[in-house]
């Protein structure tokens, strides 16, 4: 016996009852209106490789859409030659490599540290100023999780920007505080990488 909520098809000579559920056809089916905000922050993490190199391709896009856009580097040092900073200087992208490479070849932790509390001191006046409809914080995790500097003031700094500031942060393990400030936040999952079989870094790929 069919129900209110039961219809009716004849299939091949047979009678088939599809029955509709009460709470399906009361389902709210309306299109939600999507909201529009000045700026957004986004977050590249995750033990994968494409942080980075994420971050630089809406950098371009940025760059394309007229944003004035600058890039704050925490661990990268100045004497790296790589692709991005080299497209950066002809699109003529503001670009502060201020770390002193990788901290397990560091010679000197203390002024590694120093460094890193440096590039923050520079991001947190980029991100206050204005000036910027995009600030790119490249590695800034290894920065906080090595305790340079405090996420706290991170987090606040990255509310209280210019309005119209959209903020990339990229970097491994990026801590909760900064995950819940974000609007946008990515993980990316090695699941198999070149370096581990043995194969060292190659230009215009990896730099």
């Amino acid at each position: 016996m069919a129900s209110e909520h039961d219809y009716l098809v004849t299939v091949a000579g047979q009678l088939w009852i599809f029955t509709r559920f009460p709470e399906v056809l009361c389902q709210d089916t309306t299109v939600k209106e999507m909201e529009r905000v000045e700026s957004r922050v986004l977050i590249n993490t995750g033990h994968g490789k494409g942080k980075s190199s994420a971050a630089f391709g809406v950098m371009t896009r940025a760059w394309a859409r007229g944003w004035r856009v600058i890039v704050i580097q925490f661990v990268k040092s100045g004497k790296w030659k790589v692709g991005e900073k080299k497209l950066a200087d002809h699109l003529e992208i503001e670009w502060h490599a201020l770390g002193d490479g990788f901290t397990w070849e560091s010679e000197d932790l203390v002024q590694t540290e120093h460094l890193g509390q440096h590039a923050w001191t520079v991001a947190k006046e980029k991100l206050l100023s204005g000036e910027y409809e995009m600030v790119i914080l490249d590695e800034i995790t290894y920065a906080i999780n090595y305790g340079w500097i405090p996420l706290d003031d991170v987090v606040e700094t990255i509310r209280a920007r210019a309005p119209k500031t959209n903020v990339i942060l990229t970097g491994r393990n990026a801590p909760e505080g900064l995950i819940e400030v974000a609007d946008t936040v990515t993980e990316m999952r090695k699941i198999k990488h070149a370096y581990d079989l043995g194969i060292r870094a190659k230009k215009g790929i990896e730099y």
